[in-house]
């Protein structure tokens, strides 16, 4: 999740650039969406930062009710799966590249979980 946002809009800007994005699906950006509400600080900078928006929050967290000693709660749980997370990823670039390819290729650990997708947009006007 090193390359902000800022940094894909720039080269779209270009209109001139083939790109392939190796998109941290499971190694970076899964790992650090906890399971009890979106994370907060640093985290949740960063990947604000890595989307550009943070519609992140939206996208991958659904409130749920939960009782307790005072009556009725309203929480957030993750409901995000791999493919919401990639799917969100490419929505986004789809805002700023004309063609965004809709079939990333998934690249997969030893326990078949997928680490990463790459992604491909296009942006050349020849």
């Amino acid at each position: 999740m090193e390359v902000a946002w800022a940094t894909i809009e720039a080269i779209a800007n270009t209109q001139a650039i083939d790109l392939w994005v190796l998109f941290p699906l499971g190694q970076a950006v899964n790992r650090v969406l906890t399971r009890s509400g979106p994370p907060e600080g640093g985290w949740a900078d960063r990947l604000t930062t890595f989307f550009g928006t943070a519609d992140w929050k939206a996208a991958f967290y659904r409130p749920s009710s939960q009782m307790n000693l005072f009556g009725e709660e309203t929480q957030f749980e993750k409901g995000a799966t791999f493919e919401q997370i990639g799917t969100f990823f490419l929505q986004r670039l789809a805002t700023i590249f004309p063609k965004v390819a809709d079939n990333p290729l998934y690249l997969r650990n030893r326990k078949n979980v997928p680490s990463s997708s790459l992604a491909h947009f296009h942006e050349l006007n020849v």
